[in-house]
């Protein structure tokens, strides 16, 4: 069967209708994998990349919401080290957090994990840099045993000759119920309703309890649609 081919002029096209929503797994075990081995990949969707050449931007694709991937070249900073160059014209990506242990679901690993680093992107140069909402999440392949024994990710047996990123912008933080303006010339106005004054506070914290069932509802459902498959049809 002929694999499928989604990249045109380095930017993945999906039929209408289609997304691609791979889960860490899937993104490590089918692709990563595969492409570190040279075997044939379920799609010709990823695009490859030197993602640390180019301000985020910059890379192929649309500058929106929707998460993006590339396969991208290691490129050592030093010559006799096995640390990245992650500066780019305008910036550098920075590592935060620790880095994440991915194991497959099946007994097909031969031995073999991933690991995700996550990055943010900071405009300027290092130290004093500008932290932006660009992150990257940077999944490698590592030796099972040198992964558990070792608890930094330098001292870890890493595999292959390439790294699968995932780039996406982060939401910005709205501010409810404050209008620019109204930051502007002192913050909100406080308007006071005298009818309540012989109301008990019950109907007021049952209605912050009716908000807080609302928030945690929603957060069930952006952790449900994380979780799905590589294609969603919609």
């Amino acid at each position: 069967m002929e694999k499928l081919n989604f990249v045109k002029n380095g930017v993945s096209k999906l039929p209408p209708g289609f997304r691609f929503q791979p889960t860490d797994e899937e993104l490590v075990f089918q692709y990563l994998k595969c492409k570190v081995f040279s075997h044939p990949l379920p799609a010709s969707i990823i695009p490859e990349i030197n993602v640390c050449k180019h301000d985020p931007w910059d890379l192929p694709g649309n500058c929106d919401p929707q998460e993006r991937y590339f396969f991208s070249p290691k490129e050592a900073k030093y010559r006799n080290g096995n640390r990245m160059n992650r500066t780019t014209k305008c910036g550098y990506w920075k590592a935060t957090g620790s880095d994440k242990r991915i194991s497959s679901s099946s007994n097909a690993c031969n031995g073999i994990v991933g690991i995700r680093k996550t990055l943010i992107f900071y405009e300027g140069k290092s130290p004093k840099g500008s932290r932006t909402d660009w992150v990257l999440h940077e999944y490698r392949l590592a030796n099972a045993e040198t992964a558990a024994c070792n608890s930094s990710h330098n001292y870890v047996n890493e595999i292959g000759d390439w790294v699968l990123c995932r780039l996406s912008m982060k939401k910005r933080s709205i501010e409810s119920g404050v209008d620019e303006k109204q930051r502007v010339h002192g913050g909100p106005r406080l308007m006071f309703d005298f009818m309540m004054l012989g109301k008990t506070d019950s109907s007021t914290s049952s209605s912050c309890s009716s908000s807080n069932n609302i928030m945690e509802v929603s957060s069930n459902v952006s952790d449900h649609e994380e979780t799905s498959g590589s294609y969603t049809y919609f």
